[in-house]
């Protein structure tokens, strides 16, 4: 059997309609259309991809949580992230490894809108997260005597409660507006379920779904995003006025943080534009790929800098890889 690589099906504008089956529903991704053999091939690469991702983020989780001396503002909020991975990646993975397994590649309203809260939550976790981690260094570096007075054990974790359910209630608040909606549409052309697709298949007036759509990006990116960049410019203020010594500790426990913070912060600008503004005028595969960065490339990269640069969690990794062999 040859083996067919995918392209983007032909949309017939006159048959969107909604199909239903039973009583609900669903919607068909048509990307995993004439795939043929090398479907599997993309299920064993995932396959593997996410087992490596789990292994990874759960060594780091376990790291912080048996070793005391981690038990830190800065390494809790690093378990944090990989906590979030872990979220973020069971919601996208065991889906998309089942539309590679099997023919049907179809999913129910509920189930799409689910998913997509999911994801996006995961996505405004991921920058809260570092806007504390940003907050966090700032206080250590700006004020180190006053540090432990600050960052109380209990002020983290009104913070981090605060990180946790502010953006689960406003995504879910999407989703919900999302489901009032009325359908005329029931192909997607991604690889999973994303709510601005969702939207543009409706046959009502969307503008407040869009509207509150952009209210939530708002508050959940952009006001992250540049309480992020404001710390850091400080930060590097004040180390440009310090010693060598005090300088090259600083940027130590900076570096990390802000190669991270860059790497999700291009993963979502090519996520937002895609969807926003360049759709469909680019090849279908690198749309793909592009879209799937900010879902992929962080939960798998975040351990692994985090497990390099600070010695205290690879010491602790390296005693658990040791142990579990």
């Amino acid at each position: 059997m040859n083996c067919i690589v995918f392209s983007p099906p032909q949309v017939n504008e006159n048959s969107r309609c909604v199909r239903k089956m039973g009583n609900g529903t669903y919607f068909f991704f048509m990307l995993f259309e004439n795939l043929g053999c090398i479907k599997y091939v993309f299920f064993s690469l995932g396959l593997i991809f996410y087992c490596v991702v789990i292994y990874f983020n759960a060594l780091i989780i376990l790291a912080v949580f048996l070793e005391k001396t981690l038990h830190q503002p800065m390494y809790i909020l690093i378990s944090c992230l990989s906590i979030n991975s872990v979220y973020g990646t069971a919601g996208f993975f065991p889906r998309l490894l089942t539309d590679l397994l099997y023919d049907t590649h179809r999913i129910s309203f509920e189930a799409c809108l689910i998913q997509s809260v999911v994801i996006y939550s995961y996505a405004s976790y991921e920058l809260i997260i570092l806007m504390l981690m940003s907050f966090d260094r700032l206080v250590a570096i700006s004020k180190p005597l006053h540090y432990n007075n600050i960052i109380t054990t209990r002020f983290l974790t009104i913070l981090i409660v605060i990180a946790w359910l502010y953006p689960i209630i406003c995504v879910g608040c999407a989703g919900l507006l999302t489901a009032r909606l009325k359908m005329c549409g029931n192909k997607l052309f991604k690889v999973y379920c994303h709510n601005y697709e969702i939207v543009k298949l409706s046959c009502v007036n969307n503008n407040i779904v869009n509207i509150y759509g952009l209210i939530v990006t708002i508050t959940t990116v952009f006001i992250p995003l540049i309480f992020i960049l404001y710390s850091y410019v400080k930060i590097l203020i004040i180390c440009q006025r310090s010693s060598q010594d005090f300088r090259s500790k600083a940027y130590q426990t900076c570096i990390p943080h802000i190669a991270i913070l860059l790497n999700f912060s291009v993963a979502i600008f090519c996520e937002l534009t895609l969807s926003r503004f360049l759709n469909g005028e680019i090849p279908i595969e690198l749309a793909v790929i592009l879209s799937l960065e900010f879902i992929v490339i962080p939960p798998f990269v975040n351990p692994i800098v985090y497990g390099l640069n600070f010695p205290g969690i690879r010491k602790k990794v390296t005693h658990l890889i040791k142990a579990s062999k």
